[in-house]
C-alpha cells in the first residue's frame, strides 16, 4: 500500500511540473511597422524545422506601429521568430522578380544580415518564464 501511494503522488507531481512547463508563452511585438495596413504574420520555429514549417503561427492586426502575437502552450526548448508584415493582406510574404522582399521582414533578436535570416542568430531560449521579445523590421 505504502508503494502504491508513493507512485501515486510521484506520477501526480510529474504529472503537475509537466503541465507547468508547457504553459509557458512567448509574446513578439513589432514596434516599427511603416503602416497600419495588413497585418503582421508570426512563425515560430525550432532548428529542424526553421524556415520550412512553423510549429505555430498566426497574424495580428497593427496599431500605431505595433503589432503583437503570444504563442503559448510551449515546451521548454530552443525557438526563433521570423514575421513579416503583409501590407496587401494576401498572407504571403511577397517577392520582386529577383528574390527580393517586397514586404518588410524580421526575426527574433533582430539580426538580419544579406539574405534570409539564420537559426543561429534568431534562437532565443524557453525555460518556464514566458518570454517577451521586440522584433525590429
Amino acid at each position: 500500500m505504502k508503494l502504491l501511494t508513493t507512485l501515486i503522488a510521484f506520477t501526480f507531481f510529474a504529472t503537475v511540473q509537466q503541465m507547468n512547463a508547457q504553459n509557458t508563452a512567448v509574446t513578439a511585438t513589432v514596434t516599427n511597422a511603416t503602416s497600419d495596413s495588413g497585418k503582421v504574420y508570426f512563425s515560430l520555429y525550432n532548428q529542424a524545422s526553421f524556415m520550412k514549417k512553423p510549429l505555430k503561427s498566426g497574424g495580428a492586426i497593427i496599431a500605431e506601429g505595433k503589432s503583437s502575437f503570444t504563442f503559448e502552450d510551449l515546451a521548454p526548448g530552443t525557438y526563433a521568430i521570423v514575421c513579416y508584415h503583409d501590407k496587401n493582406d494576401n498572407k504571403k510574404m511577397d517577392f520582386s522578380p529577383n528574390g527580393m522582399p517586397e514586404e518588410d521582414y524580421g526575426a527574433s533578436n533582430n539580426v538580419l544580415r544579406m539574405g534570409p535570416p539564420q537559426f543561429t542568430d534568431a534562437k532565443f531560449t524557453v525555460t518556464d518564464k514566458n518570454v517577451s521579445l521586440e522584433i525590429r523590421f
